[in-house]
């Protein structure tokens, strides 16, 4: 990197800085708006920030397409494009009417605090910003030569530093910039690419067989598990946030619909230049790096520097968002149930949690070292435990008895970890049975609803 790519960087911080600084917030400011910012989220705002924090996973997508080709839409295109349809059809307004702050105040409201308590552990670790750490180390080698170790600290510490004096709003305004410049980056390589190299034609050439098949090598039992844990998205603290902060019930339902078609474009994007990489670097070492390897091995001066840009503003978004839905999932709903703190404290505690799940996203990044990883191993054991409690809160007229609802979680849960650590502890290498560990957790929890849902009562008590 050049002079002035790192100059586009230093402005690019300034200035996420200086969005994020604009409105601090209070000592005595309110949950409502430290957690959802007082529920003015317009659409263009909406789309911004939904889009920018669902995508923050870019180099776990460099890293799959680089291996397995255009299977990635498969895998982390369509059954996301399919699910967050389900959510803006079922749940979007829905939770907006709820006027909660979070997924377990609805699980108080609709069942008890016990309940709400098991969720809010299992959400806090599911939205620890591990893998997203873990790839600003990645950025920080790769754009900078820093130590990994570097690369994660300073960019965890830029991310949050914002979050932690202005809350959700500021999170808000530093992802409508992140938004613009993640598709400005990558419409930059492609261009670039297409300009230089060709068009499909290049690719069939130059790419392994598999790369352009529906598959990409990969079994039709592992693609399909990748559509349940894309079910993830029903019980995702991200929309349920922005559909609580939105303005209205058709800001929540219309800014899903919109983010899908952004999304699908932004895929169409980033496979592409996967599938470049794959093509022009074939002896690549560490495919989580393709895409900024691929940046250095053909932009100039200047380009490189704006797709380093649409990089680190696609995991920055993601990282800020994250970090602030587990420190407000700690402060609100872990300290708020047992802990038994006031709620003019929840802020207080809100900025504690930021710092401690900013910890815990380090030392997770460092153990696993793989995106994909953490992704099959957190959506794997957090959807099934919570999917059909949470799910079955906003939509259709049977409900869980609270008991019931708070066994469902723990006993899913249980099921589903005991079975993904089998793979480490068992002879064959593979997991009980053959059966990816989201399955049994699902069909338990399944099972406990068709069994012991019920008629509610009339009226739902207010959360607690």
């Amino acid at each position: 990197m050049h002079l002035i790519d790192y100059s586009l960087i230093v402005a690019y911080v300034a200035l996420l800085f200086l969005l994020g600084f604009i409105k601090r917030l209070g000592r005595d400011s309110s949950a409502s708006q430290m957690i959802v910012g007082g529920r003015m989220l317009t659409l263009p705002a909406f789309v911004a920030s939904l889009v920018s924090t669902n995508y923050g996973g870019i180099l776990g997508v460099g890293e799959y397409s680089y291996q397995f080709g255009v299977s990635n839409w498969l895998v982390f295109g369509l059954p996301y494009y399919l699910s967050a349809f389900l959510f803006a059809v079922f749940l979007a307004k829905r939770a907006r009417k709820s006027e909660v702050l979070t997924i377990p105040d609805r699980l108080a409201q609709v069942y008890d605090n016990k309940t709400a308590a098991a969720g809010s552990v299992i959400i806090y670790l599911m939205t620890v910003p591990a893998a997203y750490i873990l790839m600003l180390g990645v950025l920080g080698e790769q754009l900078f030569g820093w130590p990994f170790w570097a690369g994660i600290l300073a960019g965890s510490a830029a991310s949050i530093v914002y979050v932690y004096l202005g809350g959700f709003n500021s999170v808000v305004r530093t992802d409508l910039l992140q938004f613009g410049l993640m598709f400005i980056g990558f419409a930059v390589l492609l261009v670039v690419l297409v300009t230089d190299y060709g068009g499909f034609s290049f690719l069939t050439q130059n790419l392994p067989e598999a790369h352009l098949t529906w598959h990409g090598g990969n079994s039709g039992k592992y693609i399909a598990t990748w559509y349940v844990i894309a079910l993830a998205t029903l019980i995702e603290p991200a929309f349920y946030q922005r559909c609580y902060a939105a303005k209205s019930a058709s800001v929540a339902r219309s800014g899903i619909f919109i983010s899908i078609a952004c999304w699908a474009f932004f895929d169409f994007m980033t496979t592409s230049c996967g599938l470049y990489a794959r093509a022009i670097l074939p002896e690549l070492a560490d495919p989580l790096s393709s895409y900024p390897a691929l940046a250095r091995e053909v932009l100039p001066a200047g380009l490189l520097g704006l797709f380093a840009l649409g990089l680190l503003a696609t995991v920055m978004s993601t990282v800020d968002s994250y970090s602030f839905l587990a420190a407000s999932t700690f402060g609100n709903d872990i300290m708020r149930r047992l802990g038994n703190i006031r709620e003019d404290q929840i802020t207080r505690y809100t900025r504690l949690g930021l710092v401690i799940s900013s910890v815990l996203a380090i030392i997770w990044a460092l153990f696993f070292r793989s995106v994909v990883g953490i992704w099959h191993a957190f959506g794997s054991i957090g959807t099934p435990a919570l999917l059909v409690p949470v799910f079955f809160a906003f939509v259709g007229k049977r409900r869980l008895p609270a008991r019931a609802a708070l066994w469902s979680i723990i006993s899913s849960g249980a099921v589903s970890t005991g079975w993904y650590i089998s793979k480490y502890f068992g002879v064959s290498g593979d997991y009980w049975l053959g059966l990816e560990p989201i399955f049994p957790g699902l069909v338990l929890s399944l099972g406990i609803y068709l069994f012991m849902a019920r008629e509610p009562l009339e009226s739902l008590p207010k959360p607690r």
